[in-house]
């Protein structure tokens, strides 16, 4: 199989669908929207790129009184952890328990896209035991991952990545391990960051990070709060991981083939491509890992096997693409519930390409769910 083929639109001009953009989003200036095929013209009334506001979607929760989501060594009932310690690391040593002990790893989860749902994300941690009502880890030798797409779109995408950060450290302290990967929308965000509007060369025309960030449900005050740490942690995320069998990357397709033939070849050049800082290089790997549905269709498993014959392991976990597009024959489908439209009913993970691949992004942007599950998945 052809690396990267059937898999759907050509993102090269940025646009990426997946989504029902909230109140008060109006036009981009000088963006050249474009619609890929494959079913995903951009939501009817959507204009372009960038809210007009910065004020929360009227559904928003707020965070649990006095959750603080930024680490604190010297709160109640926190390890403290060494003073060069740093949640930014690629291999973040277990400071205590499990591990150092000989004994059976932990039990391993996976949580899907997040995109700035905080709350939510706090709420599906704690009803699976991996926090505690502050929110904060309470899972011992648990080992836990998240598959990228921290921000854009929601609320609060600076809050999230505050959390993972934290995360990593109590788990860490506690004997288990908290840990996340690169998504799309990470690299969107550095290119937005990096670059700004300086135009890249894309398939689609005249196009540049900040457009396609805004486009893509990038949210103003994210970029306010965006600091160093974030952007040093970030840059830092791995694209693909295996463990336990499972090959786990954020986008369902096999275009990190063409960034190496192993997983440490892969990532090696994909923080390469972010360290050398060129903007049409990195617009290019963030057109190439925003492609989807490799594993959707006849196929699906062939593109699964390539990809784990390459990397390892015998099942692909991904996000990336929400599971009420998978189902539809082509593209999302909504149905009406109330007079509304709203996502297919998403009840947890998809298992399918004939038990090869299992689908982690629930929907949250859709009126969908935020997934948090335990592997292994009975197919």
């Amino acid at each position: 199989m052809t690396q990267g083929a059937g898999q759907g639109y050509d993102p090269g001009s940025g646009y990426e669908p997946g989504y029902k953009p909230a109140p008060g989003y109006g036009t981009a200036p000088d963006f050249e929207q474009a619609a890929g095929p494959d079913g995903f013209p951009p939501p009817a009334g959507f204009e372009g790129a960038g809210p007009t506001d910065t004020t929360a979607p009227p559904d928003y929760k707020a965070a649990p009184a006095g959750y603080e989501p930024a680490y604190e060594p010297t709160q109640p009932d926190v390890p403290l952890l060494p003073p060069d310690y740093t949640p930014t690391e690629h291999d973040l040593p277990v400071i205590t328990g499990g591990s150092e002990k000989g004994e059976r790893p932990g039990p391993l989860y996976v949580v899907g896209d997040v995109h700035g749902y905080l709350t939510e994300l706090l709420d599906a941690l704690h009803e699976v035991g991996l926090v505690d009502e502050d929110g904060h880890w309470s899972a011992g030798s648990a080992r836990l991952w998240f598959l990228g797409d921290f921000t854009d779109r929601g609320p609060d995408g600076i809050g999230v990545i505050e959390l993972v950060m934290q995360l990593s450290a109590e788990a860490a302290a506690a004997g288990g391990y908290c840990r996340a990967l690169m998504g799309n929308h990470e690299l969107l965000l550095l290119g937005a960051h990096r670059f700004g509007d300086t135009p890249v060369n894309s398939p689609g025309g005249t196009a540049s990070f900040l457009a396609a960030w805004r486009l893509n449900g990038g949210q103003p005050s994210d970029m306010e709060r965006l600091e160093d740490r974030h952007l040093t942690w970030i840059s830092r995320l791995d694209a693909a991981h295996l463990t336990d069998g499972h090959l786990l990357l954020h986008s369902d397709t096999t275009a990190y083939l063409e960034y190496g033939s192993s997983i440490e070849e892969m990532n090696d050049a994909v923080t390469g491509v972010l360290q050398r800082s060129d903007a049409d290089e990195c617009w290019d790997l963030f057109r190439k890992f925003t492609k989807r549905f490799a594993f959707r269709g006849d196929e699906g498993p062939t593109a699964a096997r390539e990809l784990l014959g390459a990397y390892g392991g015998t099942r692909v976990v991904h996000g990336h693409s929400p599971i009420p597009y998978l189902l539809g024959e082509v593209g999302g489908e909504y149905v009406a519930v109330d007079g509304e439209e709203r996502a297919q009913a998403v009840r947890g993970p998809m298992v399918y390409a004939e038990n090869l691949a299992v689908a982690m992004d629930g929907g949250v942007t859709m009126d969908g769910r935020l997934l948090v599950a335990q592997l292994p998945l009975v197919g």
